[in-house]
């Protein structure tokens, strides 16, 4: 599945996603500090949808979702490079994501952020309407 966001297109196709550079950035963010090149390449592989954003052959944005494609979806890793914010791109890919025929009738999509609350309302996401029914096992 492809889409254009502006001068921008966006690429639900694996083979396209370049590694290397989903890897710098993902090493640097909060939420996955020093994660390995091969922890990030296993994950897309089994994830049931990557989605890029490139501007001619450069990759400018990532996401993916870990999903049965029955029930239940959870969006992660989202980034778009630094010198390509503001222009809508994790609004496109996330919309794009939702709009995936593989991911359709889903029960629940979930997603955490620290500081992009208000992209993802406009999508129609909410706080989890009871958070203290939801539990995580973290490790190392």
């Amino acid at each position: 599945m492809n889409s254009e966001h502006g001068e921008y297109q966006l690429d639900t196709s694996l083979e396209r996603i370049q590694f290397g550079v989903v890897h710098g950035w993902l090493s640097s963010t909060y939420w996955s500090p020093g994660i390995s090149l091969d922890r990030v390449i296993a994950a897309a592989r089994k994830s049931s949808l990557v989605v890029g954003v490139f501007l001619g052959e450069v990759q400018v944005g990532y996401l993916r979702v870990v999903s049965d494609q029955t029930t239940f979806a959870w969006i992660c890793d989202v980034f778009v490079d630094e010198n390509h914010r503001g222009k809508g791109l994790a609004k496109a890919m996330v919309k794009l994501a939702l709009a995936d025929p593989n991911h359709e009738g889903l029960r629940r999509w979930v997603l955490a952020t620290r500081d992009a609350h208000g992209v993802y309302a406009d999508c129609g996401f909410v706080p989890l309407p009871m958070p203290d029914r939801w539990m995580a096992r973290l490790s190392g």
